[in-house]
Order: C-alpha cells, then structure tokens, then sequence
C-alpha cells in the first residue's frame, strides 16, 4: 500500500523568476525523474497559488527521506538541479539550516 506526503515551500516572489521555474518543471531533466523514481516515489504533483508551494507524493515501500536524502547527495545531476531550484525557491520560516521542502501535517480526512 502506497503512503501519502504532503509538503510545502515558497518561491521566491519575482514573476519572471516563476515563469522560469514552472518552464524547469514543464521538462525536468530525465536524470531528476530516474532518481524520483528509484527512491520509490511513485507520483508526484506540485501546485502553486501565488508564491507558496504544495507537494503531494505517493510512495511505495522502498521510500524513506532519509535514504532520498543520502541518494541524492552522492547524485552530482540532483545536486546541480537543487542548486538550480534554490535560484528561485525561498524556504519558509520555520526552515532548520539544510532544509528545503517542509513535511505538512494532515489536520483533516473525510471518513466514510
């Protein structure tokens, strides 16, 4: 069974600077999909309203952060791409030094 993430970050508010990150996210590099995929993600979505981000990620059983983490520290591609990313990314408040994407806490689900 497939586990929900739910995560959130901010870009930094330049129109132009926006425009060029959805174009990125239009065709990201196949080297970032490879590596989404081999750490066991199994779908991803980002939406934007305004400059704040939301990520949904479904994962399978292979998937930890920590593992992810590691993975792509020794990918030299997933470390170029996030060096690029953070040209337009702003990281929250509440963001420790080394974090990026901020893990959300469900508050409410439907019940049948």
């Amino acid at each position: 069974m497939n586990k929900r993430y739910c995560l959130t970050l901010d870009l930094i508010d330049d129109p132009a600077l926006i425009a060029e990150y959805r174009r990125y996210h239009q065709k990201i590099w196949p080297e970032i999909t490879r590596s989404i995929r081999d750490s066991g993600i199994v779908d991803i979505e980002i939406y934007l309203l305004g400059t704040r981000m939301f990520m949904v990620m479904e994962v399978d059983a292979r998937f930890s952060f920590e593992a992810k983490a590691k993975a792509d520290r020794a990918n030299p591609k997933v470390r170029e791409w996030e060096e690029l990313m953070w040209k337009f990314q702003k990281p929250l408040q509440q963001t420790k030094p080394g974090e990026k994407w901020l893990l959300m806490e469900r508050i409410f689900k439907l019940e049948s």
